[in-house]
């Protein structure tokens, strides 16, 4: 059961407009908020986050015998509850961040091995993960290609294609 508003997946494309190029096989920068893989079915909730930053003035005058100082500081936080609501899912579980503050949430359970079938109890692959925050990814229809690099100079990329399971609303 979801409480929040979620989009549906024929309207995915259109939401996803605004963040993604007019091509849809450009690449777009995002952050992986949050991360689950279970090879068993799972309950997974977009998480809540916060964040701080502080800002401090300090004043100091001198005379012949002493140094007197006087500070203060100012702190702003931001906090976002978790989102109420939940997927049942298998596999791999992101909460992606876009550039216009929303969230992607995308999953990938499993690929069919076309490699080796010669074991047909293991026609099945678990999905690939990055293993770093910061991706890329291409966004089309109902389906997030998400690409990051694993060598040292970036240049060799690893991909897999996760479906878009919604697109939560900026907070």
């Amino acid at each position: 059961m979801i409480a929040w508003k979620a989009v549906s997946l024929a309207s995915t494309v259109a939401l996803l407009a605004g963040s993604v190029p007019v091509h849809a096989a450009d690449d777009v920068s995002v952050t992986i908020m949050d991360r689950q893989n279970h090879d068993m079915s799972y309950t997974y909730v977009v998480p809540g986050r916060s964040a701080s930053s502080s800002n401090t003035d300090v004043n100091c005058f001198a005379n012949q015998a002493s140094v007197n100082c006087s500070g203060t500081t100012r702190t702003s936080a931001t906090t976002v509850p978790a989102r109420s609501g939940s997927y049942e899912v298998e596999g791999a579980t992101f909460s992606l961040q876009l550039r216009d503050g929303r969230i992607a949430v995308v999953n990938c359970d499993s690929k069919l091995n076309w490699t080796d079938f010669s074991r047909m109890d293991q026609v099945r692959r678990s999905c690939k993960i990055p293993l770093v925050n910061n991706i890329q990814a291409q966004f089309h229809g109902d389906k997030a290609k998400l690409k990051w690099p694993v060598s040292i100079d970036g240049k060799k990329l690893e991909s897999e294609t996760y479906k878009i399971l919604a697109v939560l609303d900026k907070q």
